[in-house]
């Protein structure tokens, strides 16, 4: 090969990193598009459990079950596509973002780790609305996966203690939307010179607000893989829909379920915000 040849292909890899590092061009449409997608799906999922919080209808459920509950609506196929196009630019923002992030940052490689899950996790939501739209179903509930990766850890050598610490990750990850929303963090990535008070308010109490349903669905989620591995039962381990529905169940359900999605809802018009304001590049 020639070095003609080998230019030709560092340059789209070259081109890639730069506009990452800028935040501008393709990247930050692929940025923006998927922070709308993001927070649309969220804002659907706490809309259903609103409506099941007040007996209209709705339901508890996770964001793949969203699309499901979609594609029964004369409108759904549009919406899903949309949303599934969405998911691919998250995906594949992160995907960039881990790559062109400078490698002089330190910890550097956690971050790398932390995109590159984030893009994983979009790849499978893009998955299973194709799927949807294909008619194959787009795949089980998040709580029937959960059973079934937990069951396969707990079969492992260790597997108690690998599923207890995945429990404990999602627990810290609650905590750590906690934290962000009660200290505000969100709001650094935020380009706050282009912004109008009211923006900047609003902005800023939805991101609070919504940070904080994650936090209590996060750890909620945490707890019950912990309690799956204390008692190798990997029934007890639940996803989001599970989760909504462990509150829908408690004392006073239709409250806190209505809290919760509220806040999700909440997290979905701050993602909406994250779209518009943030500063995206890798840098």
């Amino acid at each position: 090969m020639t070095s003609i040849d080998e230019q030709a292909l560092k340059r789209p890899a070259q081109e890639a990193r730069q506009r990452g590092r800028s935040g501008s061009g393709w990247y930050a449409w692929l940025a923006r598009g998927g922070l709308v997608a993001k927070g649309v799906s969220y804002g659907i999922v706490g809309v259903l459990a609103v409506k099941l919080a007040a007996g209209d209808g709705g339901a508890a459920t996770s964001r793949s079950g969203a699309l499901h509950t979609l594609a029964q609506e004369s409108f759904g196929r549009i919406v899903i596509i949309l949303l599934a196009i969405g998911f691919a630019a998250y995906a594949l923002w992160r995907g960039v973002q881990a790559f062109a992030l400078p490698a002089d940052e330190g910890k550097d490689w956690l971050k790398r780790i932390g995109y590159l899950g984030r893009a994983a996790i979009y790849v499978g939501l893009t998955f299973s609305a194709v799927s949807i739209l294909l008619g194959d179903g787009g795949g089980s509930s998040q709580n029937a996966k959960a059973h079934k990766t937990t069951a396969v850890v707990l079969s492992w050598p260790a597997g108690t203690w690998l599923v207890g610490l995945g429990g404990a990750i999602l627990i810290g990850v609650g905590l750590w939307n906690a934290y962000r929303g009660l200290a505000r963090k969100f709001e650094d990535k935020w380009t706050t010179g282009h912004m109008g008070p009211a923006a900047r308010r609003w902005g800023g109490r939805v991101g609070v607000v919504g940070h904080l349903a994650r936090a209590v669905v996060f750890t909620l989620i945490g707890v019950f893989v912990i309690r799956a591995a204390l008692q190798y039962d990997p029934k007890e381990a639940i996803g989001l829909d599970g989760a909504l529905q462990k509150l829908a169940s408690a004392d006073y359900g239709p409250y806190l379920l209505g809290l919760t999605a509220a806040g999700l809802i909440a997290y979905g018009l701050y993602c909406l915000a994250d779209a518009r304001f943030r500063d995206v590049s890798a840098s």
